[in-house]
Formats: C-alpha cells, structure tokens, sequence
C-alpha cells in the first residue's frame, strides 16, 4: 500500500515538488503570467481558492481576497496581501458582490458548482466582478479524469463511478462508501463548446498534456 500511496502523491498531489500534478500547474502559471504579467499590481478576486496556493507562486498578487464555501484555518494568516472569505462563488455575499477587482481568478471550481444554472450563476458573478478574468477547468474529453485519474472515468455509469471513487488507489482521493455517489455526481467536467457558451466574450485557451487538451481556460 505504501508504494500506491507514494506514485498516487507522484501523480496528483499539485502541492508535492516534482509531481506530475505540480508540473501541470507550473505551466499553467507561465501561461497565466505572460497575459497577466502585472499580476503583482492587481487587485484579485479567487473563487474556490486556496492560501497556500498563491504562497507557492513566483508572484503575487498586491491584494487577494480568497472566497471558498470551505472553511479556512487562518488562524497563522499573516499576509497582508490577502483576505479569505467563507462564501458561495454563484452568489457572494455583499462585502464581495459589492467591491470590484482587476481580476476574477477562479481554478477547478466551475466544475463542482451543481448544473448548468449554477454554473451560469458563476460566470454571471465572474463578469460582473472584474474586466479581466481566468477560470479553469479539466476538459471533459481528455482521456484520463483528472480527480479520481482513471481512464475514461467521467463517462462510467455512476455505479461504477461510486465503486470506483473509494476503491481506485491512484484518485488524489478516496471517497467514503456512504458518500461515493454524492461525490462522483458532483464533477461535471465541461467541453470546449459549453465553456464557450459561459464565457462568449472571451478566448477559451488549451492546456496540452502530451499533444492532448487536458484543461480548457476562459481567458479575458
């Protein structure tokens, strides 16, 4: 078990240095950076983000107001370039819906919102916030599902989905029998068209793994 634990963080852990995971990310930030190089002077709004994601950037923002419906432990934040918020990102409460930013950030969020009408609710939010935005999410027709990273798993009937999803030892995590079916029908991957439809006014970008479309992303 110790050696499927030690390749699963190889693979998925986007915090571990040398994954496959946190190469990924390393250059999906080079593409952000080169159409965001003022990112150190923006004010940014990140929905579904975390603190320790923007610790680990070669730059940051010059302020950051972080909303997940996630609880945070703040308890050692000391930065005073960034704010966490406990709140919905399909409907923020006032001390967000009424500010502005320069920029809406938002990273494998639009995925885990709950529909369509959801997902409008959130690009709704994402243009109304900020001029410039950058949201991102895995492609649905990549052949290797990104959370649970098992060969066409977003396409299983749900059944074999939920087995999957607390037996398969390679997911970046393991879901609970009891709450397999609630966590499998909660990712619903988006294609290039439907990206396009939430976002129309903006350039939908491609990150390639292996000459492949791994994640789509809303740029503007």
């Amino acid at each position: 078990m110790a050696g499927f634990s030690g390749m699963k963080v190889a693979i998925g852990d986007p915090f571990k240095a040398g994954s496959l995971a946190s190469k990924a990310r390393q250059r999906r930030w080079q593409m952000f950076e080169e159409r965001f190089p003022d990112i150190a002077d923006m004010r940014v709004l990140d929905l579904g983000g975390f603190v320790k994601f923007w610790r680990e950037m070669p730059k940051r923002p010059g302020e950051l107001v972080i909303m997940n419906l996630d609880v945070q432990d703040t308890a050692h934040l000391q930065e005073d370039w960034a704010r966490v918020v406990t709140g919905d990102a399909c409907a923020p409460p006032a001390s967000v819906a009424n500010d502005r930013f320069d920029l809406v950030f938002s990273n494998s969020l639009i995925e885990h919102v709950g529909g369509h009408l959801k997902r409008q609710e959130l690009a709704d939010v994402v243009e109304e916030l900020a001029p410039h935005h950058w949201v991102q999410t895995p492609y649905r027709y990549f052949p290797v599902e990104a959370h649970y990273l098992f060969p066409g798993f977003q396409f299983l009937p749900v059944r074999a989905r939920a087995a999957l999803a607390h037996r398969w030892a390679f997911s970046a995590w393991r879901s609970a029998p009891s709450e397999a079916v609630h966590d499998v029908l909660w990712v619903e991957f988006l294609s290039q068209t439907e990206m396009q439809y939430y976002f129309p006014k903006s350039e939908i970008l491609q990150e390639k793994f292996c000459g492949l479309t791994k994640s789509i992303i809303a740029w503007k």
